[in-house]
């Protein structure tokens, strides 16, 4: 059964979160959820959902919320920045301690993987293992000077224009988001936080994916010891069918169970 409840952020803002709890049986420990960006804590179409049903059918206690600007958090869209989500995912990890025993493992999706990465030095002695899906982990790349099809439709010279102008850009035309959130992008860097951690990962990304760079994300994992790659074939951003979400949650649930049991 699903619980609903309010976590309070560090700077006061309201965090809108979930728990589930494990089946009955032997316990495994917990994960924590971090959606993606534009999403909230249900992760797109439901797949963080999915993903909680299985994970507690496996023995584990789950927890997923909702990063202030998105879903009922509050805070606008436009106030996002990876400064406010490191606080919000903070709140969110302690709260899951709080709560649950046993290993805390963390799954992060898209953009939460931006927050994940870069609170690894303060997260890290705490956290079990760490898994990401389609990880943005090159901030220059994905939104400054992007790459990719989905970054050059949404972050090019003329949007970039219109945000110097305006105070704020729309991601796929519904998603407002403000200044200081690019001005993060020009700091930040996740790919060298996550290659110099050392909590045991697993990656799992499309090697079609036209938002997020699938290459980077392998670079990532091959100058990582203790970290796997889990190619999705042919898939694009966001696992882009049932049955490849399907790939990617069972894997995920597979690896942490096989993990917690201290074999691959």
């Amino acid at each position: 059964m699903t619980s609903k409840l309010i976590l309070n952020s560090a700077d006061g803002v309201a965090i809108e979160a979930a728990t589930d709890s494990a089946a009955p049986g032997p316990r495994r420990g917990a994960v924590l959820l971090v959606h993606g960006i534009t999403v909230d804590m249900d992760e797109g179409g439901g797949m963080f959902v999915r993903l909680a049903d299985q994970l507690t059918a496996a023995g584990f206690d789950v927890m997923r919320f909702s990063f202030r600007g998105h879903g009922g958090s509050g805070g606008s869209s436009c106030g996002v920045t990876i400064a406010g989500e490191c606080l919000d995912l903070q709140t969110a990890f302690d709260a899951i301690r709080a709560r649950f025993g046993g290993p805390l493992s963390v799954v992060a999706a898209s953009f939460g993987a931006v927050a994940t990465a870069l609170s690894l030095p303060w997260l890290s002695n705490d956290m079990h293992r760490l898994v990401l899906w389609n990880p943005v982990l090159d901030l220059r790349r994905t939104f400054l000077e992007p790459e990719l099809p989905w970054g050059q439709d949404n972050f090019g010279r003329h949007q970039l224009e219109d945000l110097a102008k305006t105070g704020s850009l729309a991601v796929d035309g519904a998603f407002d988001l403000g200044r200081v959130l690019f001005s993060e992008f020009t700091v930040h860097d996740p790919f060298e936080v996550l290659v110099n951690s050392q909590v045991p990962a697993l990656v799992v990304h499309g090697d079609q994916d036209t938002a997020v760079s699938y290459e980077v994300a392998a670079d990532a994992v091959a100058k990582r010891p203790g970290t796997q790659l889990h190619t999705v074939v042919g898939s694009d951003h966001g696992f882009d069918s049932c049955a490849r979400e399907d790939e990617a949650i069972t894997v995920t649930v597979d690896w942490l169970t096989s993990e917690h049991e201290g074999h691959l």
